[in-house]
């Protein structure tokens, strides 16, 4: 199944670069255009030099900026700005963050290349839909500069914890960097050479599948990138590095594995008081009123209600806040199965997931905004950080006089839900998982040589 091989990874020279944090990005596409320039201005090293944004239209009609990528990582290497590891390496990576549980978790994971395989062969499995006007993009700049600057995040099963136990007894004394992201979070890099430890953690997953949690769009890149190769050469080897993708993986069964919801302001068009609210949601789901305490107060007893709602019955749980009322509402499904139409059409695994009931039987049904006029009217955004989605909410119920707020509130996917949406071959609707934190891009790089062999353990 799975091959997963070690790499001489690409890193930033301590000895030039004092202050990684000052340099190493979020993934490209969490990226605004407000903070790819304050990236830009703190360092000219920054990864988003290399690891282009693609968010104006002036962006899109530059054709010259792949190109001028190519020439900044071969600059960077030739200053000794960027270093290759001289060994084939693992490389544990761990996060310590804050849940906005108030708990601090570590999530462990390895940075590996994985042998790559389409989506039809189940080795490695999807669970959202990719866009072919993305993937150009980056398989430009892929092709471009000849690397892969940031890691896939896939998940595996390993109940034991077997492969981070074989790599922690191995691991360097000391790890290769260490640095805190923007929001606080910090990064661990340690890296394994150990020669026994490479061949165990290769054949463990011989037998195992992997999971894409994010980074669909760069994961079909490198099959396009593939694609290429072999078109180039019919005689491509097995152990060429285009037949490679570098991957962080990590343990469906961590318990530093967190997925957060994304939660959805709708925009009513038109008013709506809280009554006439409660009595749309009635017409098709259990509907109590959650009281007392400030707005932020009364939004985590909501957030509380729906875990307690939903882990109890095992079905979809929300949440609605009605913003100029200061009204919230716990919303659950009613006793036995699931009858809006729409929801029973599709296939079974999907029925069940949050965001279909909500996009199907609360957006759809019971508000009457079908999913066009959402679209064209711009009605829904999008929102994982529960008090930044509260104050845009509260925002907007002050600006709009002929709009009404509603913020629509979702447990979290649960990562089981993954696994199984993606066994079945079938894929979760748009922004249906968060997995949290995100991965640092520029801790490594994984640089694509022709003719030269992928290390075998």
């Amino acid at each position: 199944m799975a091959v997963v091989v070690p790499f001489r990874g690409v890193r930033y020279n301590p000895e030039r670069i004092n202050h990684l944090e000052d340099v190493v990005t979020p993934p490209y596409d969490v990226i605004s255009a407000r903070a790819g320039e304050a990236f830009r201005e703190k360092n000219p090293y920054s990864m988003v030099n290399l690891d282009l944004r693609n968010t104006s239209q002036s962006d899109k009609d530059d054709d010259g900026r792949y190109q001028r990528a190519r020439e900044r990582f071969d600059s960077w290497q030739d200053e000794q700005v960027l270093l290759r590891d001289e060994q084939p390496s693992l490389y544990l990576y761990y996060i310590e963050y804050l849940h906005p549980s108030g708990r601090i978790l570590t999530r462990k994971g390895l940075v590996a290349l994985v042998g790559l395989a389409e989506f039809s062969e189940g080795i490695v499995r999807p669970h959202e839909k990719t866009f072919s006007g993305v993937i150009s993009d980056r398989l430009e700049l892929m092709e471009a500069c000849q690397a892969q600057f940031s890691q896939i995040f896939s998940i595996y099963s390993d109940p034991e914890q077997q492969v981070i136990s074989i790599l922690e007894a191995r691991r360097s004394k000391q790890p290769l960097c260490r640095v805190k992201d923007h929001n606080g979070n910090t990064h661990t890099l340690w890296q394994i050479t150990d020669h026994e430890a490479l061949s165990l953690v290769h054949d463990y997953f011989a037998d195992k599948t992997v999971y894409i949690a994010d980074g669909h769009h760069r994961y079909t890149t490198a099959l396009a990138c593939r694609r290429r190769a072999h078109e180039k050469n019919p005689d491509l080897p097995a152990d060429s590095p285009y037949n490679y993708i570098m991957m962080y993986l990590c343990a469906s069964e961590d318990p530093g594995l967190s997925v957060l919801p994304t939660h959805r302001l709708v925009q009513w068009p038109g008013l709506l008081t809280g009554d006439e609210l409660q009595q749309k949601m009635a017409a098709g789901l259990q509907v109590r009123e959650v009281t007392g305490g400030s707005r932020e107060t009364l939004v985590a007893e909501l957030l509380n209600r729906m875990d307690e709602a939903g882990s109890a019955t095992g079905k979809p749980a929300f949440g609605v806040y009605h913003a100029g009322e200061d009204r919230a509402f716990l919303l659950a499904v009613f006793e036995g199965e699931i009858t809006e139409e729409s929801i029973l059409e599709k296939p079974e695994v999907l029925q069940g997931l949050d965001v279909v009931v909500l996009s199907d039987l609360l957006i759809k049904k019971l508000l009457g905004l079908g999913h066009e006029q959402c679209v064209k009217e711009g009605l829904v955004s999008y929102i994982s950080d529960t008090s930044a989605a509260l104050d845009r909410a509260v925002k907007a119920s002050v600006s709009q006089d002929d709009r009404t707020p509603l913020l629509f509130l979702l447990n979290p996917t649960r990562v089981g839900q993954v696994i199984d949406v993606a066994d079945s071959g079938e894929v979760m609707p748009h922004k249906s998982t968060y997995f949290y934190p995100k991965i640092m891009t520029g801790l490594l790089i994984n640089k694509l040589v022709a003719g030269e062999a992928v290390a075998q353990p």
